[in-house]
């Protein structure tokens, strides 16, 4: 069962939320080297697991997971979510890849993390959507900053991808709705 059933409109891309039929696309995706090398957990996505974690998280609510569809370009390109909500600290961890590497550099991964945000405080009423990101990837955090989020801690060593420790930096936006800017 898929909890969460709207869709959210922007100028350059649509967000539907997340169907089994997708699997294929996130299977393919998730493996791509483009995006692997950037994400905490290296193992490889099989439909199996895919499946599973549609039913554990999508399904009970834990995540609220879309496709990220280009407008522009007429095609499904990634996914956006966010992750291990927390209703009582109203809180959540934000996610996106980027598929599709014909798509990437063309602004869509910004607008998909404005719209997921703004629906994270306006429809699932969270305080805070935080993100972790490796230190060394320059482009994520330029962009993550560039939507509003800010540094909160950089941990050192925090991550072993493939041998070798990598430094993470969390990340944070608080609802502005709520009176806090800083």
């Amino acid at each position: 069962m898929i909890v969460n059933q709207e869709m959210i409109r922007g100028e350059h891309v649509t967000l539907r939320p997340i169907r089994d039929e997708d699997t294929d696309n996130i299977v393919r995706w998730r493996n791509s080297d483009h995006v692997r090398r950037n994400f905490i957990y290296q193992t490889l996505f099989t439909p199996e697991s895919h499946r599973q974690w549609l039913r554990d998280k999508v399904g009970t609510g834990l995540v609220e997971q879309f496709i990220i569809h280009s407008n522009d370009a007429g095609m499904d390109v990634g996914s956006v979510y966010l992750r291990d909500i927390d209703r009582t600290h109203r809180r959540a961890e934000f996610g996106i890849f980027i598929g599709e590497q014909s798509q990437m550099g063309k602004g869509i991964g910004s607008e998909c993390i404005r719209l997921i945000v703004r629906y994270g405080f306006e429809k699932l009423y969270l305080h805070k959507v935080f993100l972790r990101v490796l230190a060394d990837n320059a482009i994520a955090r330029k962009s993550y900053e560039k939507c509003g989020f800010m540094q909160e801690a950089y941990l050192k060593d925090e991550v072993c991808i493939r041998g070798e420790y990598k430094d993470l930096i969390l990340m944070r936006i608080i609802n502005p709705q709520e009176g806090y800017h800083g």
